[in-house]
C-alpha cells in the first residue's frame, strides 16, 4: 500500500509499505477514505517531537470503511463507515472509565519514553511518534485500529466524508458495556 512516511526532519515521502494486519483480536483494519493534515503534524515535520523513526506512517485525522475485524470486535463489521479519534483508548482502565481517553493506561507500550520527555504518560496516538505508542497513522491506504470496540465512531448518515472527517479530533466512540459493574 502507499503511505505518507516521515523520513527525517523536513522530509516526508509517499512510500510503498506493508499492508496492516490484525495483530490482536480487538483490532480492525480500515480502508481509508479521507485523511487530513493537522497543524500538529508540523511539530513532526519540523523535528520537535522526539522518538520519530524513519519510515513512520503519519496521520491522526482519518476515517474509512471497515475491511476486517478481529474476533473480539463486537460493534463493527465489514462495510461500516467510521471516524477514528486521535487517541487510542482501552475502555477499561481507570482513566477510560472516567472518559479521560487521552490518559489511558493500557494503550501506550512506550509510556516510559513519554514520562521521560514530558514527566507524565498518556494514551497511544495514531501516527505521532514512538513515545506515544509508535502506532502507524492514517495517511495511508489502510490502517490498523487497535481496541476497535472503543474508539471508532460509526457514521450512519449520508453526510459526505468532508463533513464528518474532523470529528476525528473531537469525539471518542462509545463502547457498549457488557457487564453490570459499569
Amino acid at each position: 500500500m502507499k503511505a505518507v512516511c516521515w523520513m527525517g526532519t523536513s522530509d516526508v515521502q509517499t512510500l510503498t509499505v506493508e499492508d496492516p494486519a490484525i495483530l490482536n483480536p480487538h483490532d480492525a483494519i480500515l480502508k481509508i477514505t479521507r485523511t487530513a493534515i493537522c497543524g500538529s503534524d508540523l511539530h513532526l515535520y519540523d523535528g520537535f517531537i522526539p522518538t520519530m523513526e524513519s519510515g513512520d506512517i503519519l496521520g491522526h485525522e482519518f476515517m474509512g470503511i471497515v475491511e476486517d475485524v478481529g474476533r473480539e470486535v463486537t460493534n463493527l463489521q465489514r462495510g461500516d463507515r467510521v471516524v477514528v479519534p486521535f487517541t487510542i483508548a482501552c475502555g477499561d482502565c481507570i482513566f477510560c472509565t472516567k472518559k479521560i481517553w487521552s490518559a489511558c493506561d493500557n494503550t501506550n507500550p512506550n509510556a516510559h519514553l513519554m514520562e521521560a520527555a514530558y514527566g507524565y504518560s498518556g494514551s497511544g496516538l495514531f501516527g505521532y511518534s514512538h513515545m506515544m505508542g509508535g502506532y502507524a497513522g492514517g495517511q495511508a491506504q489502510y490502517v490498523r485500529v487497535p481496541f476497535a470496540n472503543v474508539g471508532p465512531l460509526k457514521i450512519e448518515s449520508d453526510l459526505p466524508d468532508e463533513k464528518v472527517l474532523f470529528l476525528s479530533d473531537r469525539v471518542h466512540g462509545r463502547r457498549k458495556r457488557s457487564d453490570s459493574r459499569r
